[in-house]
């Protein structure tokens, strides 16, 4: 199992508040133990394996630990499911969720609108959402093959991120 480090970009200040720590662990023992194992830690990354085994409780172990959460899950769905998704994980305190920017325009405001609510429920500030565009694993010939894209990965990402800024 590896970790990595996300370095937040445009902020500065101490470094503890800049980075953030992947816990790509299969369990959530494993994951407690990497966070205890670094002092000052100030954020965590939760991903898909992360959350599928140990789930939302997760999450809130790492927040009663005082850390600052990035929930990692990519979600792209229908505008309703989008919202729900983003309601959940902001009242469970996520601070920056992921969405895929191709759900398109109405989900993602779905979405948006759905992590404000959550939060606000909760007495929390809104969440920041981060919209992927492509994936880092797509490269320009399986991206026009497999998703019979005439766009190149370099076009298409400037219009999706365009399009997540709009929603």
């Amino acid at each position: 199992m590896s970790s990595s480090t996300t370095i937040i970009p445009g902020t500065s200040g101490p470094s503890a508040d800049r980075i953030i720590v992947a816990l790509d662990r299969p369990d959530a023992a494993s994951a407690l133990a990497l966070v205890a194992s670094i002092p000052d830690l100030l954020w965590v990354k939760v991903g898909l394996e992360l959350f599928c085994s140990a789930g939302p409780d997760v999450v809130r172990q790492l927040r009663g630990e005082g850390l600052r959460v990035f929930l990692d899950l990519k979600f792209h769905d229908i505008p309703a499911t989008m919202a729900g998704a983003c309601r959940s994980a902001a009242r469970l305190g996520a601070e920056l969720i992921t969405v895929h920017a191709c759900s398109g325009r109405e989900a993602l405001a779905a979405a948006q609108a759905g992590a404000c609510e959550g939060a606000a429920q909760e007495g929390l500030e809104a969440p920041t959402l981060l919209a992927v565009t492509v994936l880092t694993s797509w490269d320009a010939a399986r991206f026009r093959a497999e998703l019979a894209m005439a766009e190149s990965p370099e076009d298409y990402v400037p219009r999706l991120a365009a399009l997540a800024g709009a929603a």
